[in-house]
């Protein structure tokens, strides 16, 4: 039977973005085309647990492949095309700087020049990120402070994000950029340093895990929940005119707030002391070590603070973040406590 609705096409439909927005998605009445690399059941777990996975349908292909991705735009003429898939952890991109280029700038344009080749009614959204201003030349940040990435990962994105822009002003496409701050759920990795604290702690709590190994405690962030920040992706391609919008709460944590906010939703009362990689967090009631400092987990070159100046969207596209980074923690905080009595692993957070 022919699918009334409209189709979208998502990149990264496996992660934490891609299973909230299929879900959004398909709320709205569309055909959800999912790109899948490889052939894992694991990389499914998120679309499973936001109960969409039957409804998904996926397609195997990869952003390395141009000709794969001008056959599945050719061929699928969608509505909407979401670019979600990227290497997405900055930790890894100093490990493997080819690999997350090919991936985060090159598989851009490859799906950026499929759309403009194939089917250029189709309007684009690009996976732009906060990571674009590193060393931060003004706070907070909106759509016009200057980029100055400081990691492969940034530097890539940042291309991804110029290519969009370029594509929209010479071909005239609507593609639009997400600059999107730190967004955060249960459904994020746990090499991110938000879930690696809320899974840890889950366990530490139900007594199957010890402290959690941590990097800079002072890098302050802009954090919110994924789940909203889709529905501002969604909104971004229903405007009659292409952009780029910046999204975020424009409030400040740093990652020992998250880590205070996560304990007290556990119930754990955690008491800091010591400087730089001596500090560490115990346990009030028992005295044990909670959370460390390992230098391992610090950043060749480190981005201390990032603020959003979300103004642009609220107004042009009428999104708001609710939740803050307490609520945040707290969903978070609760998920894990419910898997940690099943996975009595320990968080791997390299």
């Amino acid at each position: 039977m022919a699918h009334q609705g409209k189709t979208a096409f998502v990149t990264g439909v496996t992660g934490q973005d891609g299973a909230y927005l299929a879900e959004l998605l398909l709320g709205h009445g569309y055909r959800v085309l999912g790109l899948r690399r490889g052939n894992s059941a694991h990389d499914l777990a998120r679309l499973e647990w936001v109960g969409v996975l039957d409804d998904v349908e996926l397609v195997s292909g990869d952003l390395g492949d141009e000709n794969c991705l001008a056959r599945l735009i050719r061929d699928h003429q969608p509505d909407e095309v979401y670019n979600l898939a990227a290497q997405s952890f900055v930790g890894s991109s100093w490990d493997s700087p080819f690999a997350t280029s090919d991936t985060n700038a090159m598989g851009t344009l490859r799906l950026l020049d499929a759309v403009r080749s194939y089917s250029p009614h189709s309007k684009f959204y690009q996976a732009s990120t906060s990571e674009l201003f590193g060393e931060v030349r003004e706070t907070p940040q909106n759509e016009m402070t200057p980029l100055n990435p400081r990691s492969p990962y940034g530097v890539s994105k940042a291309f991804g994000h110029y290519m969009t822009r370029n594509y929209r002003e010479s071909f005239g496409l609507h593609a639009s950029s997400g600059i999107l701050f730190n967004h955060e759920s249960p459904l994020r990795g746990l090499s991110f340093v938000t879930r690696k604290i809320s899974a840890g702690l889950a366990q530490y709590k139900a007594g199957v895990g010890g402290p959690v190994s941590l990097g800079n405690l002072d890098a302050q962030r802009d954090w919110g929940y994924a789940k909203e920040y889709v529905e501002g992706m969604w909104l971004m391609l229903q405007q009659p005119e292409a952009d780029d919008y910046v999204l975020g709460t424009g409030r400040l944590a740093s990652v020992r707030d998250f880590c205070s906010a996560t304990a007290q939703a556990l119930e754990i009362d955690v008491d800091w002391s010591g400087e730089g990689i001596a500090e560490e967090g115990r346990d009030r009631s028992n005295g044990e070590v909670v959370f460390k400092v390992d230098p391992r987990f610090f950043r060749p070159a480190e981005v201390e603070l990032l603020l959003a100046d979300p103004s642009k969207a609220e107004q042009q596209l009428g999104w708001k973040a609710q939740t803050d980074y307490r609520e945040l923690a707290v969903l978070m905080a609760e998920a894990d406590i419910a898997a940690a009595g099943r996975a009595g692993t320990r968080v791997d957070s390299r």
